[in-house]
């Protein structure tokens, strides 16, 4: 299976460069609420991005001197996120798609072994409307071995069939790239995503990646 189309912002020159440098600095990461906020600034851009590819319709408003055309989606969509991290990036994508549906998924990594080199990705909770014909938006700001993307469709699925889905992600990697084109729907499913890098480290992190981005959104934890 293959993807529909991989977008990476990176590959144009735009703000959005100057997001993710702040995103993956070590001195701007000190700095929590500008952390969150620049995840919520790719998840706006990768909207407005989206919204192009949207179905669209002629729409007459009365304005108070006269009648506009305007064309307006017709998209039935629903923003859906991986916690704890995607949530910057959902409420930036929520700004833009201010009618959309929502659904939430927990899925969380956990090592296997003592070096923390295996790693399984678990689902412990979901809440979603229905999918079925609707334009499905996953947000995860760390596309990283794709588990948790791949987990998280597989759980969503359950809910209906969409007719179209957007991957979208801060920082990829083409093996997280590789493991959504095999779980995900072929024909259907387009990935976006402010930059891919080449790497995993032993422990599934990207290199050079930014870090943790749930720990640098919202703090450590046990």
């Amino acid at each position: 299976m293959t993807l529909e189309k991989v977008v990476n912002l990176s590959d144009t020159c735009s703000i959005a460069g100057q997001y993710m440098a702040e995103l993956r600095s070590m001195d701007y990461q000190q700095n929590r609420a500008l952390f969150r906020n620049n995840i919520e600034r790719i998840g706006m851009l990768e909207a407005f991005e989206i919204s192009k590819t949207l179905n669209y319709e002629p729409q007459f408003v009365e304005t108070p001197l006269g009648v506009a055309n305007v064309n307006v989606h017709t998209d039935e969509i629903v923003l859906a996120t991986l916690f704890r991290a995607g949530l910057p990036m959902h409420q930036g994508f929520l700004k833009v798609f201010d009618h959309a549906d929502n659904a939430f998924v927990s899925a969380y990594r956990k090592y296997k072994d003592n070096s923390n080199t295996d790693v399984d990705i678990f689902v412990e909770y979901i809440a979603t409307p229905s999918l079925e014909g609707k334009t499905l938006i996953i947000a995860d700001p760390m596309l990283a071995t794709g588990g948790s993307i791949a987990l998280g469709y597989k759980a969503l699925s359950k809910y209906g069939t969409p007719a179209r889905i957007h991957v979208a992600c801060v920082v990829a990697t083409w093996e997280g790239i590789d493991v959504v084109r095999k779980e995900l729907p072929d024909g259907i499913t387009t990935i976006w995503c402010g930059a891919i890098d080449n790497e995993l480290n032993a422990n599934k992190y990207i290199v050079p990646g930014l870090g943790d981005a749930g720990d640098l959104c919202f703090g450590g934890k046990l």
